[in-house]
């Protein structure tokens, strides 16, 4: 465990540079999950709390199933054009990735409840059940970013290491990221072995530098809804979700520069990578309550309560260094996989939103969703201490208020048109922002048929340190933007 925790401060698999724990970063990181949804709901900036009677109730508000007159299903392929430019060391980079993914898929029943003789419209009218799959994270991105350091070497950070094993343990760690530097000459002790603050680099800046990340991965929830009617006034639903995480990244980081690595000698050239591969499953569950009241025929309030979601997640990390010298020796070194089990809590979500419906001509929605991510908690065990990583969630992250807003416009009987805006908070107290999404649609009904077409763009920022050497850490700065297209699929029967 100790080598896990020295290392994960290499952020080029961090979102952070001043946590010290690889596992309170992807603790927020599935915890920043967002609600499945159709390409409707999707086009109008996720704005469904309050709208009801559309396929993303099965995973967002149950509640919203009461409206449902008949039984629907639809699917919702997704196509994401993922992009990221980076900025390091004033030197501009870009790398791009192209994915398609099932987005939504989901099936409606109804039930009707009134009997011969009764009222229609006065008590429990209907009562129907839902079961859909929503993919709810995307971790599909590659990321590059390269320029010359002309301050610090990636090694002056396996030199520190060695100062602080050398500090505790008497001697480099020759399974550990010191002892593989050590072995390949990038850091030397210049002074007694046993001298902590004899350890430092052997190379020269300034350094060329270059980084790049492939992550794969996205979280899903596989939804059992229910949602009531009464008197057309009242609905209420409950909801629960089996979810599933998978996770991966791959990144690299090479230098390359020159070392003096003999006593007086001259300088010699070299290109060393430190590598670092990452892979985590998880599943888990949670648990939804919703309501929507309608006070007037025009006005719809929605409220949604989504518990905690309870995760059992395996990880397996692993770590390496290769260094090449000119016309000299090779070295290369590479741990045993780590592999550890824990448990995660993530935060609740509390949503309310406010729909106007104004007659045919369509309808106005608007959602504010409240996280804790301060709340986000990671379990203790036999092979894994969590306090460390608990203690960084609360001081580095904080709660956050997420926005959406949008409109559906019916053109005709056959024609909508919508468009809509979210904003996600940024659960960070420092560095990153919001991510801010801008969506618009076109939906198509041919009878039983449905068609719903929907653009969104996604923007956000990002920095991120590829190692930790105090005031002198580099870093880059990440511009993030995701070009996505869903199309829905659907029928009513």
């Amino acid at each position: 465990m100790k080598i896990k925790y020295l290392l994960s401060i290499i952020a080029i698999v961090a979102i952070t540079k001043d946590s010290f724990a690889q596992y309170s970063q992807d603790a927020i990181r599935f915890s920043t999950f967002q609600t499945g949804s159709t390409s409707r709901i999707k086009a109008i900036g996720n704005a469904g709390t309050a709208v009801g009677g559309d396929l993303s109730s099965v995973s967002g508000n149950p509640a919203g199933l009461g409206f449902f007159t008949h039984s629907e299903v639809s699917i919702t392929p997704e196509y994401d054009n993922s992009k990221i430019s980076s900025s390091f060391f004033g030197q501009a980079g870009s790398a791009n990735r192209n994915d398609v993914n099932m987005s939504n898929a989901a099936i409606v029943f109804y039930q009707q409840l009134t009997t011969r003789g009764r009222d229609k419209s006065k008590g429990w009218l209907s009562i129907n059940y839902g079961a859909g799959y929503s993919r709810t994270n995307n971790f599909y991105e590659n990321v590059a970013y390269g320029g010359t350091n002309q301050t610090s070497s990636i090694s002056d950070y396996y030199a520190g290491i060695a100062k602080r094993e050398v500090s505790q343990y008497g001697s480099v760690n020759p399974s550990g990221l010191d002892g593989w530097a050590y072995d390949h000459v990038l850091i030397d002790n210049f002074g007694p072995a046993t001298d902590p603050n004899s350890y430092a680099s052997t190379v020269n800046v300034p350094v060329r530098q270059l980084a790049g990340i492939t992550r794969t991965g996205g979280q899903s929830e596989f939804n059992l809804s229910f949602g009531a009617n009464y008197s057309n006034k009242l609905y209420i639903g409950l909801g629960l979700a089996i979810t599933d995480i998978r996770y991966n990244s791959h990144a690299r980081f090479t230098e390359n520069g020159n070392a003096i690595i003999t006593n007086g000698g001259n300088p010699t050239d070299f290109s060393s990578t430190f590598a670092q591969d990452q892979s985590t499953k998880g599943s888990g569950f949670n648990a939804k309550l919703g309501i929507i009241y309608k006070p007037i025929q025009a006005l719809r309030l929605g409220f949604v309560f989504t518990s905690p979601t309870f995760y059992n997640i395996d990880d397996s990390y692993s770590e390496g260094v290769a260094t090449q010298y000119t016309g000299g020796k090779s070295h290369q070194n590479e741990s045993e996989p780590y592999q550890l089990s824990y448990n995660l809590r993530t935060p609740l979500k509390l949503a309310g939103g406010a729909s106007v419906f104004i007659g045919k001509y369509g309808f106005i929605s608007g959602d504010v969703e409240y996280i804790d991510y301060t709340t986000t908690h990671l379990s203790s065990n036999d092979s894994y201490t969590a306090d460390g990583d608990n203690s960084d969630i609360k001081s580095l992250y904080r709660s956050t208020v997420n926005l959406h807003v949008g409109a559906e416009v019916n053109v005709n009987s056959l024609v909508y048109l919508r468009g809509g805006y979210s904003q996600q908070g940024n659960p960070m107290k420092d560095l990153g922002s919001d991510i801010k999404t801008v969506s618009g649609g076109i939906g198509f009904h041919f009878g039983a048929y449905f068609v719903d077409a929907t653009y969104a763009r996604v923007t956000g920022k990002q920095t991120i340190f590829p190692y930790e050497v105090g005031t002198t850490s580099p870093f880059a700065d990440l511009k993030k933007t995701n070009n996505n297209a869903f199309l829905t699929l659907g029928y009513r029967f």
